[in-house]
């Protein structure tokens, strides 16, 4: 992975670079930026420039045996932690490290649902259990492999278990020499006070839709338009831009889960309404929460279109059209509610709440807030 991979972030690029070359590497990084930004692969970048053997001042060489397999995530002195769902055969992530390594390497942009949903894990929680701690400290016991750096990359550190953070702590402060973790955060929100105040914060902007654009332009020879079209779309997430590029099947399925959903809060049909909190409540927790998700940008979009700048708009095809016609229910009465319901479900999700209850309840609850005059 070379820093020239990532796109924008360049005044990222130049710290990290001057790090490495005056070889002032802070002890413990937290790069920190919303799913989407490159934090990940940057993180990639940056431990491929530190393990060169023939680095420039610019970046790795990419073709020394440590890039080689730095840039295949095979190094013996790079250790990768990151969300799991917990299971019998799964406890920690050296049991899914191949499978890791193989979907960081096709999607270095992903994100922690793209993850889940490559693992088939869905409906479970993402964690970063109390047992990965303890194979934190067992590998960094050891001496390193080629008598150079050992870095630890914990991905989404804010899934960690409350012990597994409190465990790492000492070793966070006082690492042992020449080695580096490097936290890489999408909710440093979520992150305990005791771990912030022990590393160097490194922000990431989102991308902005003019670099989003020229990068799809660039590797996947999309015209003008399509790109721009896809930039606006992905609200600054270079990862979403690539799946809504190359899966534009999944914005219509959300598209008409959306619209049956609103039709029958609309004209409340109890049996139909059940069949559709059934099939809903099957999906999976992630997908559910993707969809309290678009219902909100659909709501953010609808009032946009009624009091705002029809410009800023960002839905386009069917979804234009649809948003055409439903855009008149939504009104500055209903929409603060409507968000705080929908908001409401989406917390409750995350926490294990029955699917089937909320959804139905939802459902009634937009019913009363769609009639609102």
């Amino acid at each position: 992975m070379k820093y020239n991979d990532i796109i924008g972030q360049a005044e990222v690029k130049q710290r990290l670079q001057k790090m490495v070359n005056s070889k002032k590497v802070p002890h413990a990084l937290l790069f920190s930026g919303k799913d989407g930004c490159g934090h990940l692969p940057m993180a990639m970048a940056f431990v491929q420039h530190l393990f060169c053997n023939q680095k420039t001042e610019s970046g790795p060489c990419t073709t020394c045996s440590a890039c080689q397999r730095i840039s295949k995530l095979i190094h013996p002195d790079l250790h990768l932690v990151f969300p799991i769902a917990k299971s019998k055969e799964v406890k920690s992530s050296d049991d899914l490290s191949k499978d890791f390594r193989l979907f960081f390497l096709d999607q270095p942009y992903m994100g922690l649902n793209d993850w889940f949903g490559n693992i088939s894990a869905e409906n479970k929680q993402p964690i970063i259990p109390v047992e990965e701690a303890n194979d934190i400290l067992r590998k960094l016991s050891y001496t390193s492999y080629e008598g150079s750096y050992k870095v630890v990359i914990i991905w989404q550190p804010e899934k960690m278990h409350v012990d597994a953070a409190n465990k790492l702590l000492k070793i966070l402060e006082e690492p042992p020499d020449q080695t580096i973790f490097i936290l890489v955060s999408s909710n440093t929100e979520q992150l305990l006070s005791t771990i912030l105040s022990r590393v160097q914060q490194i922000h990431f902007h989102q991308c902005s839709e003019e670099e989003i654009s020229a990068a799809l332009m660039a590797n996947y020879q999309v015209n003008a338009d399509v790109a721009k079209q896809t930039a606006v779309l992905a609200n600054g997430n270079y990862g979403e831009a690539i799946q809504l590029l190359l899966h534009n099947d999944e914005n219509i399925s959300f598209l008409n889960d959306f619209q049956n959903f609103m039709r029958l809060a609309l004209r409340f049909d109890c049996g139909k309404a059940l069949q559709w909190v059934d099939e809903n409540a099957s999906r999976g927790r992630e997908k559910q929460k993707q969809f309290l998700q678009y219902a909100l940008e659909v709501f953010r979009d609808c009032l946009m279109y009624n009091y705002g700048n029809k410009s800023l708009v960002r839905l386009s095809g069917q979804e234009k059209v649809f948003l055409e016609k439903f855009a008149p229910f939504i009104n500055q009465k209903n929409y603060e509610r409507l968000v705080h319901e929908f908001n409401s479900n989406y917390y409750y999700i995350e926490r294990n709440a029955n699917p089937k209850i909320l959804f139905l309840d939802l459902m009634l609850c937009t019913n009363e807030l769609i009639h609102t005059k």
